[in-house]
Order: C-alpha cells, then sequence, then structure tokens
C-alpha cells in the first residue's frame, strides 16, 4: 500500500518518531555499508544488502535498544531495565547497558544459542534461561519486572524500538535512492515495521515484502486473523525470529505498509546462509539471511523483475556449532552433498571397484558405510555413501557413469530446483498479500 494513503495521526509510531531516533543514536550505532550482492546470491536480480549484521553486537537489535535506553528517566536507569530475547535483543541492551551504565538483567528462552547466552554474560547482564519459546521467557521476565521495579524493554513492539529499527529504512533510501522493493525478515514484526513505515514515507511507491519461517509464521496467521494471535512454531534456523505472536504496534503498522508475505522453509533458509558465506564471504544467522532465503526460492520471481531489490542482513550471531550443520545442509539443498545407496558384491574388490568410480567421476567420498545383516542374498551387500559432486550437473553425470559401469545406485532424498517452487507449494509454502491489496486470504 502506498504510504501516502494511510495516515499516520493514529498509528503508535510516526515517521517523526524514526526520524528523531535517528538523529539521537546517530553517534552510538553503526551506519551500516550497503553492497550490491554478488550473482551467487542474487542471482538475476539487482539486489543489494544492507550489513546491520556488522553492528557492534552482531545485529540491527542495537537501534532500538539504544533509542529506548537513551529515553529511560534517571531513576529507570538506576534500577535497570529487563527483556525477554532469543539473543539479539539482549545482547543489544547489554552491550549499550554497559556503555551507559546502566543494570540489564536478560530472560533468555532455552533453546538461545550458547553463543549469544556467554556473550550476554560477558557483558555484564544477568541472564536467566527459561522457557521453551520467547512467550514463555517473557511472562517470567514480567514477574522479575514486577518483583524488582525494573523498565521492561520489548524487544520488537515498543514505539521506541519500532522507531530504532525504522532508521534503518531511512538509511536504505539514502544509499539506494532509487529502490523499487525491500525484502524484510519477520519475526516480531518491529524491524519490517519500522523499515515499512519510514520507506513508505520517503517513497510511497516502493513495495515492501515480508519473509518469515514456515516454521514460526506468526505475521501470516495474524494476516488470517486479522490481528496478533498465538501461532504454534517448530525449531527454525532462524531461531532469532522464533516469536509465537508478533507484537500489536507492529503489526498495526505492518498491516498498513507491508504489501506481501511469504513464508519459506528451513531447506532455504540454510541455502541463503551457504549463498552469503559463499558469495560475499560473510558470515549471518538464519534470520540474518531469511531475505535471501525468499529471494533464491523463487516465490518472488515475478515482483522482483527487473527491479531493484534491497534486502537486511539482520544478524551475525550462529553458534559455530551449528554453523557446519547448516552448511552441510545448505550443500545438501544445491545439490552438491548427495547419499547413493547400491547393491554390490560381496567379493574381494567389490567396494574397491565402486569407489574407484567414484573417484574417476570425480565424486568425493564424505561417508561410506556397507550392510550385510538385512540382505537377502549372501552374495550382496548394500552401500550407503554420501558423496560431494560440484553441482547438479555433475550428480546427474555422476549417476549416469556408475551405471555405465554395471552399478544400480538409487538417489537419496531428492530436492526440488533452486527455481520449481511448484514442489513447494505443493508441500506448503505460501504467500500472503496484505488484505489491503487483495480482497481474500
Amino acid at each position: 500500500m502506498s504510504g501516502d494513503a494511510v495516515s499516520e495521526k493514529k498509528l503508535p509510531v510516526t515517521f517523526e518518531d524514526v526520524s528523531t531516533a535517528a538523529y539521537r543514536i546517530r553517534n552510538g550505532v553503526l551506519r551500516s555499508p550497503m553492497s550490491k550482492a554478488s550473482p551467487m546470491v542474487a542471482g538475476g536480480t539487482e539486489l543489494w544488502l544492507k550489513h546491520e549484521h556488522r553492528q557492534a553486537t552482531g545485529s540491527f537489535k542495537e537501534r532500538g535498544a539504544l533509542n529506548t535506553m537513551l529515553q529511560l528517566t534517571d531513576e529507570q536507569m538506576k534500577v535497570g531495565v529487563i527483556a525477554a530475547s532469543a539473543g539479539n535483543h539482549a545482547l543489544a541492551l547489554a552491550h549499550h547497558g554497559k556503555r551507559l551504565n546502566i543494570p540489564v538483567t536478560v530472560v533468555m528462552p532455552t533453546f538461545a544459542p550458547l553463543a549469544k547466552v556467554s556473550r550476554c554474560r560477558d557483558l555484564g547482564a544477568t541472564v536467566h534461561l527459561h522457557g521453551a519459546n520467547i512467550q514463555e521467557a517473557r511472562m517470567h521476565a514480567l514477574t522479575l519486572m514486577k518483583e524488582n521495579g525494573m523498565r521492561y524493554i520489548n524487544g520488537y513492539d515498543d514505539p521506541e524500538i519500532i522507531a530504532g529499527a525504522g532508521t534503518i529504512g531511512i538509511e536504505i533510501l539514502e544509499q539506494v535512492p532509487d529502490a523499487e522493493v525491500v525484502v524484510i525478515p519477520i519475526g516480531g514484526a518491529g524491524l519490517i515495521a519500522g523499515i515499512a513505515l519510514a520507506v513508505k514515507k520517503l517513497r510511497p511507491n516502493i513495495k515492501v515484502i515480508g519473509v518469515e519461517p514456515k516454521n514460526c509464521d506468526s505475521y501470516t496467521q495474524a494476516l488470517v486473523a486479522g490481528e496478533p494471535v498465538s501461532a504454534a512454531t517448530r525449531p527454525t534456523l532462524a531461531d532469532g525470529l522464533n516469536v509465537p505472536t508478533v507484537g500489536v504496534n507492529a503489526f498495526e503498522i505492518g498491516k498498513k505498509f507491508v504489501d506481501k508475505v511469504i513464508t519459506v522453509d528451513e531447506k532455504w533458509i540454510a541455502l541463503a546462509i551457504l549463498r552469503v558465506l559463499e558469495g560475499e564471504r560473510m558470515v549471518v544467522e538464519g534470520g540474518g539471511a531469511t531475505g535471501v532465503a525468499g529471494i533464491i526460492s523463487g516465490q518472488l520471481d515475478e515482483d522482483l523483475a527487473g527491479k531493484k531489490v534491497v534486502t537486511v542482513l539482520c544478524g551475525s550471531n550462529v553458534d559455530v556449532t551449528v554453523l557446519g550443520r547448516v552448511i552441510e545442509r545448505g550443500l545438501y539443498v544445491d545439490g552438491r552433498l548427495i547419499q547413493l545407496t547400491m547393491p554390490i558384491s560381496d567379493r574381494p574388490g567389490g567396494l574397491l571397484s565402486l569407489t574407484s568410480s567414484f573417484a574417476e567421476l570425480g565424486a568425493n567420498v564424505m561417508d561410506i558405510t556397507h550392510e550385510r545383516a538385512y540382505i537377502s542374498d549372501i552374495n550382496i551387500v548394500s552401500v550407503h555413501a554420501t558423496l560431494e559432486v560440484r553441482d547438479k550437473e555433475h550428480r546427474t553425470a555422476l549417476i549416469a557413469g556408475l551405471i555405465e559401469r554395471g552399478f544400480e545406485p538409487q538417489l537419496q532424498g531428492e530436492t526440488p530446483s533452486i527455481k520449481d517452487t511448484s514442489k513447494l507449494h505443493s508441500a506448503g509454502s505460501d504467500s500472503i498479500t496484505n488484505s489491503h491489496t487483495r480482497s481474500k486470504l
């Protein structure tokens, strides 16, 4: 929806709040750089990347945190603040709390990445681990707030937080003045609400598209219901976006300014992390890569064709222990890591013949096992091999070469091609257009 078609008077945040926030925090956060994405990340899209993951604590959350803390009363600064967060908001509060000498307490759900928990403690914050999701952590934080008289700071729905996030929108149009589409990750919706408000005010015809994990589609569910509702969630690589209920203020703003929302499967998030790592030489977390995930999933091809597009890499705080598994998953989705099963002769030289064929055909063996006990023919063993190949064309040539050599390979777990969205939609991926632009949801 065009920004000039909506009055800001009744909204919880106005553009004036955003522009004031930009001035207030100008000396405390990084004006993050913008770069044109490599073809590996962008494909055929003219894509620009806003590097919010390069903030001091690795995410955009510093903007809202600092904007809020600079407006506390003297008494609030003395008593301290408290928040519930999966990590990035907690890190931002801890960082700026240390700078401003404000005590910070954070309640993090038990799934919070270990790296984020450790860094919060290193920054001097008091950390409580409580709850299976952010809502349960929030309830515990509110209890502690009442007991200790602290100011609770909602990481995605307080007006000061949304205004802080909106400063990214101002910078986007200063750095890419002719941007036509912005693609923004959605968790609690504070980020997309702030950016959408800002860019629509400055450039009313710009299109704002949100992307959220299919495993936590709370914004999509809110669009269906017409208001924020509690959505069932499952674990997601985008742990920072795992918010069961979007913010009331954020949704009120978002439903007026956000044009379209899509959901993405975990496979696309994993592949997006891998694409950014290889194409941009940057490590981003799942939430930070979700905008890219929406683009490479193919669901936005018509929206982005021939357009100048911006997305925000909004966080980089990924656990090292998880990163290896994510990369492996991304390689699998990209067709560069495959699993083959096939029978071979259980005689001397049988396995050697197979592995020699792998080598001749240019495949790298990552793992291989063979099984006898459950095979009816005592002269045969079943081999399970995990192989690294260059791309899907190499995979096809490898299988053809094995067949020519007399083997009977079976490819395990075939995945759809990067641009084949029909299979994704049949598997449950979906997109919902704002009710202001489409009459039926």
